[in-house]
């Protein structure tokens, strides 16, 4: 199966002004993001590389806590743009481009010390994951770390599509829709919401592409969810989704 690589870009491209955000917002800058930089520490003078980058978010966050370089690679020019205005708003010294994640060859071999990709991998194909992960092994420096998330490959077949977030998976099931590609949408605390994505893939095709792209190491895994706290936040957001798996979030070191 092919996604329209087109219309994740046009997706981008004509909403990335409703991405761009200088603190927690949407639903996963709640239960995901934290995580995953946590999983990314010890950042500090670290080369990284941060792989469908968006507006930005992330790479400011990890330039922040002490990244000695960061370079945000993102396929939307829109989201691109974003992330200039934000740099040029508040210098922290990042470097955005316009770029293919399945093709990283204008960086050199064993370049980065860490890479990271947050929610990309529900917008590739298997193919395209597959081929993005064996680029990224390819550049990251030995000992180097690979901290990735996607959603949960089992959240969209528990719950309903609806508020505050949801994949539209239909009628099908888990290994069926394999490969195949769904329309979502994710809400922000203040009540608007941005579509997003989702070529599903189970849990079994992460560890095979990484398994096939050459890491060795046995991962980390966490599976995030919703937390006390966030329920102490705001319990009409956060508590339609208490106990529910939301996204998964993987370690793995070169």
């Amino acid at each position: 199966m092919k996604t329209d690589h087109c219309s994740t870009q046009e997706l981008y491209n004509g909403t990335a002004s409703s991405w761009v955000r200088g603190e927690p917002s949407s639903l996963s800058d709640f239960t995901a993001r934290p995580a995953v930089l946590e999983l990314c520490e010890p950042i500090a003078g670290l080369q990284i590389l941060d792989l469908g980058c968006g507006e930005g978010y992330c790479s400011r966050e990890l330039r922040r806590r002490g990244a000695g370089e960061v370079v945000g690679v993102d396929l939307s020019q829109g989201m691109i743009a974003a992330a200039q205005a934000q740099e040029e708003r508040e210098p922290l010294g990042i470097n955005y481009e316009v770029g293919c994640a399945t093709d990283l060859t204008r960086f050199g071999d064993r370049q980065f010390d860490q890479v990271v990709a947050v929610f990309l991998f529900n917008y590739l194909t298997l193919a395209q994951t597959q081929e993005c992960m064996t680029e990224v092994i390819r550049i990251l420096r030995p000992g180097g770390r690979f901290i990735f998330s996607v959603p949960h490959p089992a959240f969209p077949y528990m719950r309903q599509a609806e508020y505050p977030f949801y994949f539209q998976v239909e009628e099908g099931g888990y290994f069926s829709q394999r490969d195949q590609q769904f329309p979502g949408r994710i809400w922000k605390r203040d009540g608007s919401s941005l579509a997003v994505q989702l070529v599903h893939k189970t849990l079994e095709d992460y560890f095979t592409a990484l398994q096939t792209a050459g890491f060795k190491t046995m991962p980390t895994l966490r599976e995030l969810k919703v937390l006390p706290e966030h329920v102490a936040l705001d319990p009409s957001f956060f508590e339609p989704l208490v106990d529910y798996p939301l996204h998964l979030a993987l370690e793995v070191s070169k």
